[in-house]
C-alpha cells in the first residue's frame, strides 16, 4: 500500500516543497541563490516520480533572457526581464531583493518561507496553505521591514500575492471576464499572445470591466475535459494581474492588489501584507474547475454557508426614490403572500434622498416619508413573517448632504484638482479613522435601532483624484479604504450576529473572495433581463457559486432592456441563483400573483440543490442551455433549460444529463415519469419545450428505486 504523503512537507536536503491537495501536486524548489522557484504544478505525482523531473531552468540559451527558472515571487534584480512581483527601493537608491538561502515553518496546512534580503533590513515570507478537503492552494506575501530606528524607510512600489508558472504546452489560451455595468461578467476565451497581457482594475473597487479570475489551458479543455489552471484574487479594491507569454516558451503570471503607479512606505518595524491569491490544477475541464471553486468557497469562504439564502423582495423597480411607509407597506405584503422572506428597502428612505443628487452619507429616515422612523415598518415586516432588509451606500456622499457640509475634507480629493464628480456623488476616505469610526457608529445604530436583518451595501461609483491631503504616504487609501470596509462588515456581524450582508456595487462592480468573506451574497448586476442574464450568470459561475447570486423576477417589459419575456422564463432564470423579487407587484395582475407563488413554492423545493449542489452547465443546439444542480449524493437533481429564441422547423433536442448515474433510474418529480439514468446520460431528456421564444423548463428527479 503506498504511504500517504502529507498535504505540506519541505525536504531541506532537496530543497523541494510539496503541496498536496485531493487531485493535484504543487512543488518548487529552493536554490543554491536562496530563491524559490517553481518546480512543478499538475496532477499527483509520487515522490520518486517528482524526483525524476528535470531541475528547473529557463528555456531559453542566451545571455539576453534569464538563466534561471520562474520565481515564485520574482523580485526586481538579476536577469529577470519579465513582471516583477516585488518592487522595493532602499534609501540609498539601491532597486530590488537580493535573498539569502531560505528558511522554512510548517504548521496545520500551511507552509512559510522566510527570505532576507542579503544586505538591506528587509524580509519576505512567502506564504502556502492547503486544506484537507479543497483542491485551491493559497498564497500571499507578507513584507517585513526588520531595521531600526537609524535605518531609512523602504519604498514598495509593487509587491503581489504571489506568482504562477505553467508547464510547456503546445499552445495557451486565457479565459476571463469582462463587461460594464450591466453587461458583467462576460466570459472570453481567447489565445494568450506572446507578450504580456494585464487584467487591472484602476477604480478602487473590484470593477465591472475585469474580474480578478483567470483560467489557462492549451487550447483544447472543454467543459469536462482537459487540463485546467485558475487563479483569483481575493481582493476587493484596485488590483492587477500581469500574464507572460514570453517567445522562448514560458508563461507566467503574478498579481496583488493595487494598480501600476502606486507607492508604499514601509518604516522600520512595519509589515505589509498582501491579500490571498488562490489556484487551483483540474485535469476535468472548466467545469470541474468550476465545482472545485464553488466548494471551496462554500467551505472556506463565505461565513454562513449551510443556511438557506433567502427569497428576497427588494423595492427599487417598483418606486425607485418615490418611498414612503404605506407604499412600502403595500409592496411588503404583497411579497409576503407570494413566499417571500425578506423584504428589503431600498434607496430613497433618508435625508433628502428625493432623487439621486442629495442625502447620501445622512443616514436617518426621512420625516415626510417615515413620520415614525422606520421601525413601524420593520415591525410589520416581521409580523408578515419576513426579515426586514436595508439599502446603504455608507462609502459615498453628496455635496448635497449634512454629511459633507459638516465634513467636507473627509472626502478622497486633490485640493488643486477639480473634484469629478459621477452619479452626483463623492467618495469618503474610509482610510481615515475617523470616517471609519463615523461609518461603523452609523450603521451599527441603524441595524440596533430599526431591527434591520439585513444590509445591502452597495457603492456605485469609482475612485477618481485619488489623494490624501497632508498625508506622507498618500497612495496607502488605496489599501486602507478596502481594509476598513472589510473591518467594518466583519465588526457589524460579531456584534449583530443574526445581521446579513449583500454586496453591491452598481450590480456586479464588487465580487470577488474578499467581499464574500464576509457576506452572504452579492447582487450579480443592475441588469434583470432574463436574457442578458443568462449569459452573466453564465460567466459567474465560472468562480463563484450559485448560493452567492443574487437573481430576481421583475418587471416586464423589462426596465433596462425594453424586452417583454413570459413570467415562467424570468423566474427559471432566476431561479439558477438566490431567487428574489423584484418590480411593482401592485400592478401584477392576480394570475401573474398567481402564478409567481407557485413559481417562489417551487424554487424553494429545489433551493438547497441550487444552493448547496455540484452545477454543471450543459447545452444543446439550437440555443438551448442549461444548469444542473446535482445533490452531493446524487439522490437529487434540478435542471433548468433555457431558449431565448426560436428556429422555425427545429425542435429542441434532447439534453444529455452526464451527472447522472447511468446504473440507476429516476422519477421526475413534477410529471411522475421514470427514466434510465444510462439513457438521460447517453441520448438525453426531451425537453418539451414551450412553443415561441423565451422558452423554459425546470426538470427535477431523484433517484428512484424499483
Amino acid at each position: 500500500m503506498p504511504a500517504v504523503l502529507p498535504p505540506v512537507s519541505f525536504d531541506p536536503a532537496r530543497g523541494v516543497a510539496e503541496l498536496r491537495t485531493p487531485n493535484s501536486l504543487y512543488a518548487l524548489r529552493v536554490d543554491a541563490d536562496g530563491s524559490p522557484r517553481h518546480l512543478y504544478w499538475g496532477p499527483p505525482l509520487d515522490r520518486a516520480a517528482l524526483d525524476t523531473l528535470p531541475a528547473p531552468h529557463s528555456p531559453a540559451r542566451s545571455s539576453f533572457e534569464a538563466e534561471a527558472a520562474a520565481d515564485e515571487l520574482a523580485p526586481q534584480s538579476g536577469a529577470r526581464f519579465g513582471p516583477a512581483g516585488l518592487q522595493v527601493r532602499f534609501a540609498d537608491g539601491t532597486r530590488g531583493a537580493q535573498w539569502r538561502p531560505a528558511e522554512h515553518r510548517i504548521t496545520d496546512g500551511e507552509l512559510r518561507i522566510l527570505l532576507t534580503d542579503r544586505h538591506f533590513p528587509l524580509a519576505a515570507e512567502l506564504c502556502y496553505r492547503v486544506r484537507p478537503d479543497s483542491d485551491v492552494i493559497e498564497r500571499w506575501t507578507e513584507l517585513r521591514h526588520t531595521g531600526g530606528p537609524d535605518d531609512g524607510p523602504i519604498t514598495v512600489d509593487r509587491l503581489d500575492s504571489a506568482s504562477w508558472t505553467l508547464p510547456p504546452l503546445s499552445d495557451y489560451r486565457i479565459s476571463h471576464l469582462v463587461g460594464g455595468w450591466n453587461s458583467e461578467f462576460q466570459l472570453l476565451r481567447d489565445r494568450l499572445p506572446v507578450t504580456e497581457t494585464v487584467l487591472t482594475s484602476r477604480r478602487g473597487l473590484t470593477g465591472h470591466h475585469a474580474g480578478p479570475w483567470l483560467a489557462l489551458d492549451d487550447g483544447s479543455a472543454t467543459e469536462e475535459h482537459g487540463e485546467v489552471w485558475s487563479t483569483t484574487l481575493a481582493w476587493s479594491g484596485s488590483w492587477r494581474i500581469t500574464v507572460h507569454r514570453d517567445p522562448v516558451g514560458r508563461t507566467t503570471w503574478t498579481g496583488g492588489f493595487g494598480h501600476e503607479g502606486l507607492s508604499w512606505t514601509l518604516h522600520p518595524g512595519e509589515q505589509l501584507t498582501t491579500p490571498v491569491f488562490a489556484g487551483l490544477h483540474t485535469s476535468h475541464g472548466f467545469g470541474a474547475a468550476s465545482r472545485a471553486w464553488h466548494d471551496h468557497v462554500r467551505a472556506h469562504v463565505l461565513p454562513d454557508a449551510e443556511h438557506d439564502r433567502p427569497v428576497v423582495y427588494n423595492s427599487w423597480e417598483a418606486t425607485h426614490f418615490d418611498v414612503d411607509h404605506r407604499g412600502q407597506l403595500r409592496l411588503a405584503r404583497r411579497a409576503a403572500a407570494l413566499g417571500a422572506e425578506l423584504f428589503v428597502l431600498d434607496d430613497g428612505w433618508f435625508g433628502a434622498r428625493r432623487h439621486d443628487r442629495a442625502g447620501l452619507g445622512d443616514w436617518t429616515p426621512h420625516p415626510g416619508a417615515f413620520p415614525d422612523g422606520l421601525r413601524p415598518l420593520a415591525d410589520e415586516v416581521h409580523r408578515l413573517g419576513m426579515a426586514f432588509g436595508l439599502w446603504v451606500e455608507p462609502e459615498m456622499v453628496n455635496r448635497d448632504s449634512d454629511l459633507y457640509r459638516a465634513h467636507p475634507d473627509w472626502v478622497v480629493h486633490s485640493p488643486t484638482r477639480t473634484a469629478t464628480e459621477l452619479r452626483h456623488q463623492l467618495v469618503l476616505n474610509f482610510a481615515r479613522p475617523e470616517v471609519e469610526a463615523w461609518a461603523l457608529r452609523t450603521l451599527d445604530r441603524l441595524v440596533r435601532d430599526n431591527g434591520v436583518d439585513w444590509l445591502k451595501w452597495d457603492a456605485n461609483r469609482a475612485f477618481t483624484e485619488a489623494a490624501w491631503p497632508g498625508r506622507p504616504d498618500p497612495d496607502r487609501l488605496w489599501i486602507d479604504h478596502t481594509r476598513a470596509v472589510y473591518r467594518i462588515m466583519d465588526r457589524l456581524r460579531a456584534d449583530h450576529p443574526h445581521l446579513r450582508i449583500e454586496a453591491c456595487a452598481g450590480g456586479g462592480g464588487r465580487v470577488d473572495l474578499g467581499i464574500l468573506a464576509r457576506t452572504d451574497q452579492a447582487w450579480t448586476s443592475d441588469n434583470t433581463d432574463p436574457v442578458d442574464r443568462i449569459a452573466i450568470q453564465h460567466g459567474y459561475s465560472q468562480l463563484f457559486p450559485a448560493a452567492t447570486m443574487a437573481a430576481w423576477i421583475t418587471d416586464s417589459p423589462n426596465g433596462a432592456t425594453g424586452r417583454a419575456t413570459p413570467l415562467r422564463f424570468r423566474a427559471h432564470v432566476a431561479m439558477a441563483g438566490v431567487l428574489g423579487l423584484g418590480g411593482d407587484l401592485t400592478a401584477w395582475t392576480e394570475d401573474e400573483l398567481a402564478e409567481a407563488a407557485d413559481l417562489v413554492a417551487r424554487y424553494k423545493r429545489i433551493r438547497p440543490l441550487v444552493q448547496r449542489g455540484r452545477q454543471y452547465r450543459l447545452s444543446a443546439p439550437d440555443g438551448v442551455t442549461a444548469v444542473h444542480y446535482a445533490a452531493a449524493d446524487g439522490t437529487e437533481h434540478a435542471v433548468l433549460v433555457w431558449r431565448p429564441a426560436t428556429r422555425f422547423g427545429h425542435q429542441p433536442p434532447a439534453l444529455r444529463l452526464p451527472a447522472l448515474d447511468a446504473h440507476a433510474h429516476y422519477l421526475d418529480a413534477d410529471t411522475g415519469l421514470r427514466y434510465s439514468g444510462a439513457v438521460l446520460r447517453h441520448r438525453g431528456i426531451d425537453l418539451d419545450l414551450p412553443a415561441g421564444d423565451c422558452a423554459s423548463r425546470l426538470i427535477h428527479l431523484r433517484r428512484h428505486h424499483p
